[in-house]
């Protein structure tokens, strides 16, 4: 049961935003529609400005303090750095009251950042959305289904979960201890696709792809989902063949071509190794071939130029 449907809470929560940035913004929208009041939003950026406007028509952009006064919830949404001094700030100033519940986003932290809150009598939770934000209304939809990986207290697990429920979302349990690990998986999964996506597309673009993006949206798509369903087996590729020569020839080009993509192929590449090494697909003899050419490709490509002068 979602918190919008259970009769026992009584009317709509008044919720309150701090952090009017692509998740924030977004996150208050949703509950909006599942029949919550938002009461204001604190954004001081232009971004932020626009954001309030586009997603929480007639929400009023207020100070953090008055947001966080009058509100029963309030979300947390400022990057991972911000969000310890926010959090002190709020309860120096007398901004929490008993029985509020104070709700941040961040993936890395769990309830220990949280803590001046309980000290002033409020409730915690940390609630973190494993998706990536636009900011914009295309996000709305992308909620439902979602998965958001809560910590909370005993007594505050109904309550999460019910709050995740009006976001569209799914829960999944994250112990304290396992924040950080949990958002290692993700931002290397999330963040580092996109690197490793736009640097594809250089490579392509320097080839002479016309559309790089459409060259590689089918077979992106494919290798995620077989990644996703069969793990290491969807690997295919040279690497996994163990061919030697087009390793090589594939290093001479890109160093030539594209060499800012060449540090990351060569990490992919001894990772990939690793692990097609271990599950028996290939023979070390024959990894350790390709190792050396890694090394000596890295080795080229830090090795510094030789100028030469022009005497006179």
């Amino acid at each position: 049961m979602t918190l919008a449907q259970n009769p026992a809470r009584g009317p709509a929560l008044r919720i309150g935003v701090i952090g009017a940035g692509r998740v924030g913004a977004v996150l208050a929208a949703k509950l909006m529609t599942a029949g919550h009041h938002i009461v204001a939003a604190a954004g001081e950026s232009d971004a932020s400005h626009a954001r309030i406007a586009a997603l929480l028509p007639g929400v009023a952009n207020e100070k953090p303090t008055v947001v966080a006064r009058s509100s029963d919830v309030l979300l947390l949404t400022v990057p991972d750095d911000m969000l310890a001094n926010v959090v002190s700030m709020l309860a120096a100033s007398g901004a929490l009251h008993d029985g509020q519940y104070v709700v941040h986003t961040s993936g890395r932290h769990g309830l220990a950042v949280l803590e001046p809150a309980v000290q002033a009598g409020a409730r915690t939770v940390a609630m973190h959305p494993a998706m990536t934000f636009t900011g914009t209304a295309l996000d709305l939809d992308r909620l439902d289904g979602c998965v958001f990986g809560l910590t909370a207290g005993a007594a505050e697990r109904r309550f999460a979960e019910a709050l995740v429920a009006d976001l569209g979302g799914r829960s999944t349990w994250v112990p304290e201890e396992m924040r950080t690990l949990y958002h290692a998986g993700l931002a290397h999964g999330a963040n580092h696709l996109v690197t490793l996506v736009s640097e594809a597309m250089e490579l392509l673009a320097a080839a002479g792809v016309d559309e790089p993006a459409d060259t590689l949206r089918p077979l992106l798509t494919a290798a995620l989902d077989n990644a996703l369903d069969q793990g290491d087996a969807a690997l295919t590729g040279p690497i996994a063949r163990g061919d030697v020569n087009t390793v090589r020839a594939h290093l001479d080009d890109i160093a030539a071509n594209a060499p800012q993509t060449l540090a990351s192929y060569v990490a992919l590449a001894r990772a990939t190794l690793a692990r097609v090494v271990t599950d028996g697909r290939l023979l070390p003899i024959r990894a350790l071939k390709i190792n050396q050419l890694l090394d000596e490709a890295l080795a080229e490509a830090r090795a510094p130029r030789t100028r030469t002068r022009e005497t006179r």
